[in-house]
């Protein structure tokens, strides 16, 4: 039992929350409240859960000696030594075996959507990651699996502009995450040797960058002629200010609080952005759903 509950803490549960992104196709599509497709998404949840599961378990196997020079990180059971590599690698296939073949029953595109998801991080974990803005970019390329994956089970088309929400945003996380890790000073380069490549400055330009990039496109989808025309509505740019705060409140925390490290820990804990994340949603279903 004591094996199984560091396999599950070595699975990241918390971090599953990156996997709720697969029903924005189905929000967006105005079938949040058709159940039959709500549950095929539930369940392509689910399968992104053990994939991620997966991926977290490999992950910490490849990087348990780098891990030991973090100063959170080296409390993970594996480069803690708490879990040996043998099961945790056991677990991590089980969990791919039924990712798969639970891809394959649901949809069978999503097996071959998965399969290339868990490929990326496969190549994140022992080559991406290592390599200056390719390792920003194979993240945000993990969120628009999951993306791809939501619209593909209920066969619906894919937003353009929700794929670009997806990958500018993502990368807007990712270069944080890297700048919260140069500020670990001389153990930034310990756990993570490509950090060498990037710098503060660097870095803040290329958030900057992003941060501008995700407001506009963000806005201009809400104020696009053929989203207008689709959703019969022109009240959508009333979320923008939400949007805006909450990259704001992101910046924040990363530059005045030194976070940025985990940005789920961010999203389930930090009550104001919580509650903005909430109304945001709240004001897209109230103008989707229940528009006059």
């Amino acid at each position: 039992m004591r094996t199984l509950g560091l396999i599950i803490v070595s699975g990241r549960p918390r971090h599953w929350i990156k996997n709720l992104i697969v029903f924005a196709a189905l929000a967006f599509s105005q079938n949040l409240f058709n159940r039959p497709l709500f549950l095929q998404v539930a369940a392509t949840f689910v399968l992104f859960c053990l994939a991620s599961a997966a991926v977290y378990l490999i992950n910490d196997i490849a990087d348990r000696e780098a891990d030991r020079f973090h100063p959170e990180k080296k409390d993970r059971p594996i480069a803690s030594g708490r879990l040996a590599v043998g099961p945790a690698l056991a677990a991590a296939i089980l969990c791919i075996v039924l990712a798969l073949a639970g891809g394959f029953l649901l949809q069978p595109i999503l097996l071959w959507i998965l399969l290339g998801y868990l490929l990326l991080n496969l190549a994140y974990s022992y080559y991406l990651k290592h390599v200056i803005l390719l390792d920003a970019f194979a993240i945000a390329g993990g969120f628009v699996f999951r993306v791809v994956a939501g619209a593909e089970v209920i066969q619906v088309e894919i937003s353009a502009w929700i794929v670009l929400c997806t990958v500018l945003g993502s990368l807007f996380l990712a270069f944080s995450k890297r700048r919260h890790e140069l500020s670990l000073a001389s153990n930034a380069l310990n756990h993570r040797p490509a950090l060498a490549e990037y710098s503060t400055y660097f870095l803040d330009q290329m958030i900057a960058v992003v941060t501008a990039s995700t407001v506009m496109a963000y806005a201009l989808w809400t104020m696009w002629p053929t989203v207008v025309t689709k959703f019969h509505t022109s009240r959508l740019p009333w979320t923008i200010p939400f949007v805006c705060y909450g990259i704001f409140r992101y910046l924040y925390l990363v530059h005045q609080k030194n976070e940025g490290g985990s940005p789920t820990k961010i999203f389930i804990s930090d009550r104001p952005m919580l509650l903005n994340i909430a109304l945001w949603m709240a004001a897209v279903v109230l103008i989707l759903y229940y528009q006059p």
